[in-house]
C-alpha cells in the first residue's frame, strides 16, 4: 500500500511541475522565463531551458544580457546532442558576438560539432572535410590555445577517414577487375597522402593491379606495362626492404619476367618465321 502511495504521490509531483512549467511558457512575464530558464540550464534540463530561452529571444535582443543567453541557448543543443543545430547557433553567435570572450571556445565546439556528424568512412564525407578545415581555421586563429594540440588531434582523425574513404574507392575498382583505373587511384591515394602509414599496402596493391592489367592487355602493349610493374617492384624494394610484403613484389617481379622472356620467345618465333617466308 506504502509503495502505491509514494508512486501517486510523485505522480502528483511531476504533473505539477508540468503544470507549472506550461503555465510558465505561455506567461508574457519574460524575466520570470528568464530566471527560469536560468535554473533549468543549472539543473542540466536542456529541453526546457533551450524552449524557454527561445520564447524570450525577441525580448532579450539588443539587451546586454543577451549575448549570455545566447551562448546558454546553443549550449542546449550541444548538450542534447543536436549537433547539426549547435554548429549553427554557435556560427551565429560567433557572426553577432565577434568580441566576446566566449569566441575561442564555441569556434573549437563548432569544429566539434562538424565532427561528430561525421558518418563511416564509405559514406559522403562533406561533415569531415567541414570538421578539418574549421579546426584548421580555430588553429591558425588561436595558435597559442591550449586546445591547439586537440584540434590538430581531429585534424589528423578526419584525414584519416578521408584517406580510408577514398581507399575503399580504388579497392572497388580492384575488386570489379577494373585494374587500370585500380592502378591509376591507387597512385592518385599515394599522392594525396605520401606520409600515410598503409603507403607499403597501397603501392603493393598498384602493382597487383597493374600485373592484372598488362596480362589482360594486347599483346603489343604489354611489354610496357610489365615493364612498369617491374618499375614499381624495384620501387618499392628500395622504399622499403624489411616490408613484410617483399616476398609478395618479389613475386610479381619474377612473373613479369617470366612473361617478358614468354613475349620475346613469341616474338623472335614470329621474326624467324618470317624470315623463313621469304626465303
Amino acid at each position: 500500500m506504502k509503495i502505491f502511495v509514494r508512486l501517486f504521490l510523485i505522480t502528483m509531483l511531476f504533473a505539477s511541475c508540468a503544470g507549472k512549467y506550461g503555465k510558465l511558457l505561455k506567461s508574457t512575464n519574460n524575466e520570470a522565463k528568464y530566471k527560469a530558464a536560468n535554473e533549468y540550464y543549472d539543473k542540466k534540463q536542456w529541453s526546457k531551458a533551450q524552449e524557454l530561452y527561445n520564447s524570450i529571444m525577441s525580448y532579450m535582443r539588443g539587451t546586454p544580457r543577451y549575448e549570455t543567453m545566447y551562448y546558454k541557448y546553443a549550449y542546449c543543443a550541444f548538450y542534447q546532442k543536436d549537433y547539426m543545430n549547435a554548429e549553427q547557433l554557435f556560427k551565429t553567435f560567433s557572426d553577432n558576438f565577434p568580441t566576446s570572450q566566449y569566441q575561442e571556445e564555441v569556434s573549437f565546439n563548432r569544429a566539434f560539432c562538424y565532427y561528430k556528424q561525421s558518418p563511416r568512412a564509405e559514406l559522403d564525407q562533406t561533415p569531415t572535410q567541414k570538421a578539418m578545415a574549421t579546426y584548421q581555421e580555430f588553429v591558425n586563429t588561436y595558435p597559442s590555445s591550449t586546445k591547439v594540440a586537440q584540434a590538430n588531434d581531429y585534424i589528423k582523425a578526419c584525414m584519416s577517414k578521408l584517406e580510408e574513404k577514398e581507399y575503399l574507392g580504388c579497392k572497388l575498382y580492384y575488386d570489379l577487375g577494373y585494374f587500370k583505373s585500380a592502378h591509376v587511384t591507387f597512385q592518385l591515394l599515394m599522392d594525396d597522402y605520401p606520409e600515410s602509414v598503409h603507403t607499403e599496402k597501397y603501392l603493393l596493391y598498384s602493382i597487383e593491379a597493374m600485373y592484372q592489367y598488362s596480362t589482360k592487355s594486347l599483346e603489343e602493349h604489354q611489354v610496357e606495362r610489365f615493364n612498369t610493374t617491374k618499375s614499381e617492384c624495384d620501387d618499392f624494394e628500395n622504399r622499403f626492404p624489411n616490408s613484410a610484403l617483399l616476398d609478395k613484389v618479389k613475386n610479381y617481379k619474377l612473373l613479369s619476367d617470366k612473361a617478358l622472356i614468354s613475349i620475346k620467345e613469341k616474338i623472335s618465333k614470329y621474326e624467324q618465321a618470317k624470315e623463313a617466308n621469304k626465303s
